[in-house]
């Protein structure tokens, strides 16, 4: 029997805080209480310490196959670095190419998913529609324990759906119970100005930023909103970037339209300068939604803070400066787009959120774990720290330096779109199904030991 016992640490919840053991018996949680008369094969000392509910990174793109180029990590590195970091569970997307069934593509992520360390689910995008897709939505929602399907608004002739294709999903998605997540940005207007400027010689990375305007987002995201409102479903808004979306989301919220919100890190603590460094360095921050000028991220802090984003994800998509963002040296259409960010998730939160006062512990958990966990399906089994609960803790230390660097971090990507920044406090020990999996900056994980997350959605 698998036991171990986390003595006199301070439990961190969405709600509370209180100081606690916590006794764990084959990988869940057994007990919690002051001074646990227990025994256990291992008992860890966490006085001085929080113990926060294990990260749950609700947006990853692992193993991905997109603009001709493959992401660099694959489900074994990615989520062993979201170990490192204090990420304990991830959902990833299945993304088909046109055309394609949606099982069909799921088998293939099932596939690459074989060798993840921690616990994982899926999305479903849909990037195409028809009577076969919304066959194939049903069994991924009652048979797959896929309740959660994404349309793209951008990459016109990729991947992008129409206004018919989106209100037929969302139409679907009453019928099924799901969740409609959509990447927001206009895909025409993005598609016009990519053409001008680069007609008009522009093919540095800082054009893909100025081709991706903060508007284009902002309009998208108010079709969205008035095609759930019109048919009185739930919408959720990935990787929100800017003023313009929030806003909508905010005053959709207030109109009583059922909006889900989230953004990442880089959105939060970046911003479109980054595009300016010489010898194409910039290429390693094209993402899209791109960085935003100075100004958007207070807009997000806020939402945040109000409780009107209820995620904080991270996009993870990385790609290699060398040998892959290089397509696109003579043309930023072609630069594969995204970053990586897993790793570096709660350490930036907690440094540049909880410490500069801009968002409170529990808050932190809220955001990190326990609305993704409530939000997509999973909770109580993961989100919290609660008797019956999944054992994945984080032993967080409050104090110690460190500094976010592409030569020490665990993704598999050449470059760090945080490189240099600095960051107070980690993960001491990360405990996930009830192993301790990191400790002391030492990963010790096992290739396949993660386990498929069926989720089931009441929305």
């Amino acid at each position: 029997m698998s036991t171990l016992l986390i003595k006199n640490g301070e439990i961190i919840t969405a709600m509370d805080r209180c100081r606690s053991d916590v006794y764990i018996q084959e990988g869940r949680i057994a007990a919690i209480g002051t001074d646990l008369d227990v025994s256990a094969e291992r008992v860890i000392d966490a006085a001085g310490h929080y113990l926060l509910p294990g990260g749950i990174d609700v947006h990853t793109h692992f193993d991905m196959p997109f603009m001709g180029e493959v992401s660099a990590d694959d489900f074994e590195s990615g989520t062993a670095a979201g170990i490192a970091g204090g990420t304990t569970s991830i959902i990833d997307y299945v993304v088909p190419a046109k055309e394609q069934s949606l099982l069909e593509a799921l088998e293939t992520w099932k596939a690459k998913a074989k060798n993840a360390v921690a616990d994982y689910g899926f999305h479903m995008a849909v990037t195409w529609y028809s009577d076969q897709v919304a066959r194939e939505m049903q069994v991924c929602v009652e048979e797959e324990g896929i309740p959660s399907f994404k349309a793209f608004l951008a990459y016109k002739d990729a991947i992008m759906v129409n206004d018919e294709e989106l209100f037929s999903m969302l139409k679907a998605s009453r019928e099924l119970g799901a969740l409609i997540m959509a990447h927001c940005e206009n895909g025409e207007i993005i598609s016009e100005l990519q053409e001008k400027f680069f007609t008009e010689g522009g093919t540095e990375p800082v054009y893909h930023a100025l081709s991706r305007p903060s508007y284009a987002e902002g309009e998208s995201a108010f079709r969205l909103t008035q095609m759930a409102r019109s048919l009185g479903v739930p919408a959720y808004f990935v990787h929100m970037s800017c003023r313009e979306s929030t806003k909508v989301l905010v005053e959709g919220r207030a109109e009583g339209i059922d909006l889900y919100g989230e953004t990442c890190p880089q959105y939060l603590l970046l911003d479109d300068t980054v595009y300016e460094q010489p010898d194409f360095r910039g290429a390693a921050y094209v993402m899209s939604p791109p960085i935003r000028p100075k100004g958007h991220a207070e807009a997000l802090w806020g939402a945040i803070r109000s409780g009107q984003i209820q995620v904080v994800g991270t996009d993870h998509c990385p790609f290699n400066l060398k040998g892959q963002k290089e397509m696109g040296r003579e043309d930023f259409r072609k630069i594969p787009n995204g970053a990586a960010g897993i790793e570096d998730r709660l350490k930036l939160l907690y440094t540049y959120g909880v410490l500069q006062k801009r968002i409170t512990l529990q808050q932190l958990v809220a955001v990190t774990s326990t609305n993704p966990a409530q939000i997509f399906g999973m909770y109580p089994r993961k989100g919290t720290i609660a008797i019956g609960s999944d054992a994945d803790i984080v032993i967080w230390q409050p104090k110690g330096e460190g500094t976010i660097s592409a030569e020490t971090h665990f993704h598999k990507v050449d470059t760090s779109i945080f490189e240099g920044m600095k960051t107070e406090g980690g993960p001491a020990v990360v405990i996930a199904a009830g192993r301790v999996q990191f400790e002391n900056g030492k990963l010790d994980v096992e290739p396949g030991a993660g386990r498929y997350l069926p989720r089931w959605l009441n929305t």
